[in-house]
Order: C-alpha cells, then sequence, then structure tokens
C-alpha cells in the first residue's frame, strides 16, 4: 500500500468535503479508462478464499473512523453500545491488535477535519471509514486496488427549498434561478443529470454558492428564492424560517429518472484490503452492528438525538430529531449495495472522470460476505 501522502495531496483530494461529506473533483493520477484493470478482480476471489476458511472468532481492535455528517449518524448506537461516542481528538490506537482472547473491540474516530481521514486510511492506521461515497473510488484507484467498500451507509441528502408555493416538483425548477454551493464536485454533477433527465437543463440557471450558509442567506433574504441545501443544513434552515419548505427530496427524483437500479449514494463505508482478507469476522461482525444501528436510529430518532448532539454532528437535540429522519440513514450491503453505488459513480465518471478517481472501480472494489 502507498504510505506516502502530503498534506497538500490530502487536501487536493478532499477538497469541497463539509457537513454533507461531497468530495470535489480532483486528479489521481489514474488511468483515463472506464474501468480500473480488470485482474483486480482476482483480489475478491482471494478475499472469498481467505474468508471461507475463516476462523469462528477473531481477536482484534478494528478503528473505525468517520466525518461529522449524516455518514456517522448511522453509528452512534454503535458506537455508544461498543465504546462510547469519542470526543474530538481521540487518537486511534497504533496498531489493530488485540490479546489473544479479547475478542473483537473497537476504536473510533469522529473527524471534523476531512483532510486529516484520507492520509490515516492510505497509511493503514484506520481499518474502516464512513465517507462520501466517491472517496471509496478515489483511494481504490490511489492505492492500486486496495481499498473495498463494504456497504452504502447514506442515500441522498440534498433538497430543494424555497418559499415559493408554485415548486411542488423537481420539474417546477423549469424557469427558476436556483442557489446551490458545491460547483465542481458531486452535487453539481447530480444536479445535472437530473436537469438533463427532467428535460429542463437549459430551463434553468444554477447560481453558484461558495458555502451552504450562502445559500440559506439567498432563501432568509428572499423566501421566494429557490435553493438546494444538505442535511441537516436544510432541517436547520426551515427551524430558524417558518416561511420554507422543502417540497423536493433529489433521493425521490434519482429514484424516478435512473433506470438501472443504481441510488443516489452520498455516503459509504469502506475497508483496507488487507484487513478485510484477515479478519473477515470482524469485517461481518461490524456489518452486524451497523446495520443493528441504522434500524435502531432509524426507528426512534427523539431516543437518538442526544447521541448525533454528543457526536458532535447536529448541535441541538430538537433539530437533530427532525433530521434523522430525513438524512436517508442505510445499510445496504451486497449485491444490492453494488447496484446501487455503480451507477452513481457511473454517473459521476461521466461528468468528470477525476471525481471518482480517474477510473471506475473494477469488480473487487465492491465487498462481498463470503
Amino acid at each position: 500500500m502507498q504510505k506516502n501522502m502530503t498534506r497538500r495531496e490530502a487536501l487536493a483530494t478532499l477538497a469541497g468535503l463539509g457537513l454533507t461529506g461531497v468530495l470535489a473533483g480532483c486528479g489521481t493520477g489514474a488511468s483515463d479508462s472506464s474501468a480500473s484493470d480488470s485482474s483486480k478482480s482476482g483480489g475478491a476471489k482471494a478475499s472469498k478464499a481467505k474468508a471461507s476458511k475463516a476462523k469462528a472468532s477473531d481477536d482484534v481492535v478494528v478503528r473505525v473512523a468517520s466525518l461529522k455528517g449524516p455518514t456517522t449518524i448511522g453509528l452512534v448506537k454503535m458506537m455508544d453500545a461498543t465504546s462510547g461516542i469519542p470526543a474530538d481528538g481521540v487518537a486511534l490506537p497504533q496498531d489493530n491488535s488485540a490479546k489473544k482472547g479479547s475478542g473483537i473491540q473497537y476504536a473510533y474516530a469522529v473527524s471534523a477535519s476531512p483532510d486529516e481521514l484520507l492520509p490515516l486510511i492510505v497509511q493503514g492506521k484506520v481499518d474502516i471509514a464512513c465517507v462520501p461515497s466517491n472517496v471509496g473510488s478515489v483511494l481504490y484507484n490511489k492505492t492500486e486496488g486496495k481499498i473495498r467498500v463494504i456497504d452504502v451507509n447514506t442515500l441522498g441528502v440534498l433538497s430543494v427549498v424555497t418559499g415559493d408555493s408554485s415548486v411542488k416538483g423537481f420539474e417546477d425548477l423549469a424557469g427558476k434561478t436556483v442557489y446551490v454551493s458545491g460547483k465542481g464536485s458531486s452535487p453539481e454533477y447530480v444536479l445535472d443529470f437530473l436537469l438533463g433527465k427532467a428535460g429542463i437543463a437549459d430551463k434553468v440557471t444554477v447560481e453558484w454558492k461558495s458555502e451552504h450558509a450562502e445559500v440559506a442567506a439567498v432563501l432568509a433574504s428572499d423566501p421566494t428564492a429557490v435553493g438546494i441545501l444538505p442535511q441537516p443544513f436544510t432541517t436547520a434552515t426551515l427551524v430558524q424560517n417558518g416561511s420554507l419548505k422543502a417540497p423536493v427530496d433529489l433521493t425521490d427524483v434519482w429514484k424516478k429518472y435512473a433506470t438501472d437500479g443504481s441510488e443516489f449514494v452520498m455516503g459509504a463505508t469502506i475497508v483496507r484490503a488487507e484487513f478485510a482478507d484477515e479478519h473477515p469476522v470482524a469485517v461481518a461482525d461490524f456489518l452486524k452492528r451497523h446495520a443493528k444501528s441504522v434500524k435502531q436510529v432509524n426507528a426512534d430518532p427523539k431516543a437518538v438525538a442526544p447521541l448525533v448532539v454528543k457526536a458532535g454532528i447536529v448541535p441541538k437535540e430538537p433539530i437533530a430529531v427532525k433530521a434523522i429522519p430525513q438524512c436517508n440513514v442505510v445499510c445496504i450491503t451486497g449485491k444490492k449495495m453494488k447496484r446501487a453505488l455503480e451507477g452513481y459513480l457511473k454517473v459521476l465518471y461521466d461528468a468528470n472522470k477525476a471525481s471518482v478517481g480517474g477510473a471506475l472501480p473494477a469488480d473487487d472494489f465492491y465487498y462481498q460476505q463470503a
């Protein structure tokens, strides 16, 4: 695995990552092809072979890292149950070894600084990470196939926000000026794709802002304006301004126009391929716990809200209670994960190859449990 990555490279790769975990387009030097070397698929076969011979138990500390945003919300119950939610700056152990017989343990780090996360993964100091979905593809290419995606953890978190009562559906954006942040990154490519599918690309004026707060400021000064905001920023904006509504969820729009079974995938969970090969039981344990945590989060947002606040994702519990159901927290694995993510990455690739690391990942990128 590549060991050295400068802060400049990390910042370039993670430029544009904010609360929503949206990665800006970035070059990694990968080839300009529509798919990675198909020979990498041998790695998937090797992984399955090792997994099939895995012991029934595992002794390891699983080092899990994530960002302050929707991609971490589905983890909070698991984090609370296994080690407590850590404060900022909690250092992960330098290795993932554990005392014999101690079983599978977890260590967590939740970071507000995305540029810190990428080098940790590349350097092997993190085993599993919740990241924006295209970051997994970028890292796969950056490390020459040494990353796997094990689940989709967050679907779309972008919504149309406006006080204009004439906007009831996505197609009603025709003739409007839409304010949005994220030019040169996933929001731009997704919006362009959806506008094109809806047949209104030439009828909508998109005005790009540098950050979400600028979009919210436009809406505050003119409630009839139309903006696109991410969760939980959308919920916070609606709480502050009762004249605004969020009539359109772009996740629903994607489902309407995508015919390949793909989803609007904002967040995914990745694992180092070496760790997955050596500790398939630990990966299976993580996925089981993650799925349970997601179910608990979606079933009772009010009970989970204090944990979301404790993790630093949302500042106040009332906002967390309202935002959680809108954050599309999921745990999608296996073939369904591949189908959901593959089509989404293809849309980004067609818009800007660098946004997925220069090439679409080969089949071995998609982890399949034995």
